[in-house]
């Protein structure tokens, strides 16, 4: 089992086709099985290729984007999909939190991905890179201790 007081991180670069979405559910349910990491498989893989999904729909041109998987001091595992485009992603306020309903309309084909990403992750957000964006969420520790424990209401749908 890894350490979580020694840093830890893989980059994988992605093709901006819709092949990105299949490969990055096997690169992080292979690389978290590898390394016996104390997480909730399932739920990484939903949530990268939510991530994968929305970079490779919502972006533009052929340049790859990056899935990072990072080790994080309380234990848990931090992802990010990098993309060329520095726009905030949709859904999402200039300062990563969410605009707008709380429940995508029901009718709607879309605009659930960042609701499960809010819902089943510890945080999530975004943050701009020298190269455009990085869309992130944090998976706690399923070890059972206190820090594993997802909060029912998130402080920023108060």
């Amino acid at each position: 089992m890894p350490d979580p007081s020694h840093a830890a991180t893989w980059r994988f670069a992605l093709p901006h086709t819709t092949a990105a979405v299949p490969l990055a559910r096997a690169l992080i349910r292979n690389t978290l099985a590898d390394i016996r990491a104390p997480v909730d498989g399932d739920t990484a893989e939903l949530l990268t290729a939510e991530l994968v999904a929305n970079a490779v729909r919502h972006t533009d041109g052929d340049e790859p984007i990056e899935l990072v998987v990072e080790l994080v001091p309380t234990g848990g595992w931090q992802v990010e999909v990098h993309d060329q485009d520095p726009n905030p992603p949709g859904g999402l306020d200039g300062l990563g939190r969410p605009e707008g309903p709380k429940r995508p309309d029901g009718l709607a084909e879309g605009g659930r991905g960042l609701l499960l990403i809010r819902t089943l992750s510890a945080d999530a957000g975004y943050r701009p890179t020298p190269y455009g964006k990085a869309v992130w969420f944090i998976l706690p520790p399923t070890d059972g201790s206190a820090a594993a424990e997802r909060p029912t209401e998130r402080p920023t749908e108060r």
